[in-house]
């Protein structure tokens, strides 16, 4: 059973809430709706009883809303913004339109690099890491050392394993929430997504719902999904 009371952990929970508490003025789905400047103070002061909610999440949770590309689409000129309630507040202006478009074509910019990246060390990766062989000895290939059972070149999978580039570090600007990165737990990296980044560290929503607390140096880009 869930716990009422239990503390939200990322922008992903946070961000559903806002959208079932204000409906009129957050959603999930759909267009967006322009947030009335200075809607942080509001919901600061609305939810202060609220244990659940801490600013700084409130925070970061508000800057990944707004932005979203579904959320930038959303700002244009001459629309009304709204506050929580969903009255509407101020007319949005062409300087912050603009900034708007700007911020959009940006982001999408960065996540094409950013594919197209992925796709090209894909390609690079080697051959033969795709699919071991199941035969366990060299068909009249001869050893190059002992304790090797195949020389180079052939195609068994009993050979030592070819060593794949390692995961990217990430850069400045993939330090935001929702990037999908892995982090290394003992031996074995998992992956997760970016659900906070505070002063003490980054918090990452494992793949098993687990909140874990990391250096930012320490993470890596999450392989693309096949």
């Amino acid at each position: 059973m869930d716990n009422p009371q239990q503390k939200f952990s990322n922008s992903k929970e946070v961000i559903a809430f806002l959208a079932d508490t204000y409906p009129a003025c957050f959603s999930t789905q759909g267009e967006a709706k322009p947030l009335k400047i200075g809607i942080f103070q509001d919901l600061a002061e609305r939810l202060a009883d609220d244990e659940r909610i801490s600013k700084t999440l409130l925070r970061t949770s508000l800057r990944h809303y707004t932005n979203s590309w579904r959320y930038l689409h959303a700002v244009i000129a001459g629309a009304h913004r709204v506050d929580l309630d969903g009255k509407e507040d101020a007319v949005i202006d062409e300087e912050h339109a603009a900034h708007a478009k700007e911020q959009l074509a940006a982001s999408k910019e960065k996540a094409a690099q950013r594919r197209k990246e992925q796709r090209e060390k894909s390609a690079k990766a080697p051959n033969g890491a795709k699919k071991p062989s199941k035969a366990r000895h060299g068909q009249g290939s001869k050893p190059e050392k002992a304790g090797n059972h195949v020389a180079k070149g052939t195609k068994d999978g009993s050979a030592k394993p070819i060593k794949r580039p390692p995961p990217a570090k990430l850069s400045e600007s993939d330090l935001i929430a929702g990037t999908h990165v892995t982090v290394k737990l003992g031996k074995v990296p998992v992956e997760g997504t970016i659900s906070e980044i505070a002063k003490e560290g980054v918090h990452v929503q494992l793949s098993t719902g687990m909140v874990v607390k990391v250096p930012a140096d320490t993470l890596r880009l999450a392989p693309p999904k096949r």
